[in-house]
């Protein structure tokens, strides 16, 4: 049984979620604001910047020290999107007292507050040669993009779909940014996360309310009131013909990025209907697309789809020998008529319910996804989980054609792969 509070904290708002399931704490702190494509390369370098030294703890060293003095506590950092929003989120895992000592948990906090809000700053700028290492590291992983063949086919499919929109924005950065970073403005960036964020923090665990929130007010020095500024949905774009592109790769296997519209959907269908097309259509080993595109034609090594809500997309992607780009396209729309036709079963939405059912069950098997859920709840209003089990439940096969008819295919991307296997 889960007990669940929300406190408005004036500058953020605390969240604590009361439960005995798991041995650890886990927190999450989330710093959001609407998404500029230029804040991404610095927002990765300083996130990844604080987890290397602070004022009082001036090494990677001691900070890892520090970490095993409060019986191996895990905190990292992560950067990502959310719609219209970039998040940066500090993840703390401990622990609980009962496990290790008293006062363990508030000696983590108070660590986790020296990460945040005391950076290894000297005259108003950031260590100098750390921030040689973290630019170097980004730009590695920036210049070896391309390795990753499935994600960079997904991003260029972004950019094609359409380069102005925040789901077109690399979420690695840019190397024309990152030169542009030094360690005063990057200070200046960090004083304007603090500053202007809005902020929402996490706990989760076997936890008192009361001596949680004194201790976040404690540690946790935010002073600034802020608002919201834009929604967090993509705007709803025109339904355009499909439109396909093409790059080539030094790679054996190619990949196959596509993106569907969902212009027009409800709150409701966005939420559930559109969650039983996704798991009949492509999103699991049962669905459309697995047994006709890869078990039935061999045309393919993986496909799947997932839909993105916020974008107002569905995005389908496959691993492919170019040889068989042209028959899995038309596959693809094969099965997207299918859908808009109701040529699925009771028996298909019966086993779609039952997938999306034992999926909630999981997410109360892991305090991050449950922090994730009520995250959810608090920014965009999804439903509690029980009310998700009682909802699925209600929708029928019109409402899913009715979905389907709404799904329009916008976008192919084919990274493809002119490498020769036998060379």
């Amino acid at each position: 049984m889960m007990k669940y509070t929300k406190k408005d904290m004036g500058s953020f708002k605390l969240h604590l979620i009361k439960t005995d399931k798991f041995k650890t704490v886990a927190v999450k702190v989330i710093f959001r604001r609407p998404i500029a494509k230029e804040d991404i390369t610095i927002r990765n370098i300083l996130s990844d910047i604080v987890m290397l030294s602070t004022k009082k703890y001036g090494s990677k060293r001691e900070l890892t020290i520090k970490t095993q003095d409060l019986y191996a506590a895990l905190i990292s950092t992560s950067n990502s999107r959310l719609g219209n929003y970039i998040t940066t989120t500090f993840h703390l895992n401990v622990l609980n007292d009962k496990y290790t000592e008293e006062g363990n948990f508030n000696k983590a906090v108070e660590f986790l507050g020296e990460i945040i809000f005391n950076p290894d700053v000297v005259d108003g700028k950031f260590n100098q040669e750390k921030l040689d290492i973290v630019k170097n590291n980004c730009r590695l992983a920036l210049k070896s993009i391309k390795e990753d063949s499935a994600n960079y086919s997904l991003i260029r499919m972004f950019e094609e779909f359409d380069a102005n929109a925040a789901s077109a924005y690399r979420l690695s950065g840019y190397l024309s940014d990152l030169d542009k970073i030094n360690e005063e403005n990057l200070y200046e960036y960090y004083n304007s996360m603090i500053k202007s964020d809005l902020v929402d923090i996490f706990v989760l665990g076997d936890i008192d309310f009361d001596e949680t929130t004194k201790l976040f007010r404690e540690y946790f020095p935010l002073r600034t009131l802020k608002k919201q500024r834009v929604p967090y949905l993509l705007e709803e774009k025109e339904v355009r013909r499909k439109r396909e592109f093409n790059e080539k790769i030094d790679n054996s296997q190619s990949k196959l990025s596509i993106a569907c519209r969902t212009n027009g959907l409800d709150e409701y269908e966005r939420n559930y209907v559109l969650t039983l097309y996704n798991v009949i259509f492509g999103g699991g080993s049962d669905s459309k697309l697995f047994k006709e595109v890869r078990e039935e034609n061999s045309l393919c090594y993986t496909i799947y789809s997932v839909p993105n809500k916020l974008d107002r997309l569905l995005i389908i992607q496959v691993g492919i020998d170019k040889d068989n780009y042209q028959k899995t396209v038309k596959l693809v729309e094969k099965d997207l008529e299918d859908m808009r036709r109701g040529k699925f079963s009771e028996t298909d939405i019966a086993i779609a319910r039952e997938y999306f059912l034992t999926a909630l069950e999981e997410v109360l098997e892991s305090p991050d996804r449950i922090i994730d859920n009520y995250l959810m709840m608090e920014l965009i209003g999804t439903d509690t989980i029980e009310t998700k089990k009682e909802m699925i439940m209600k929708v029928s096969k019109e409402e899913i054609v009715r979905v389907a008819k709404k799904v329009k295919l916008d976008t192919i991307f084919l990274l493809e792969g002119i490498k020769d296997e036998r060379d």
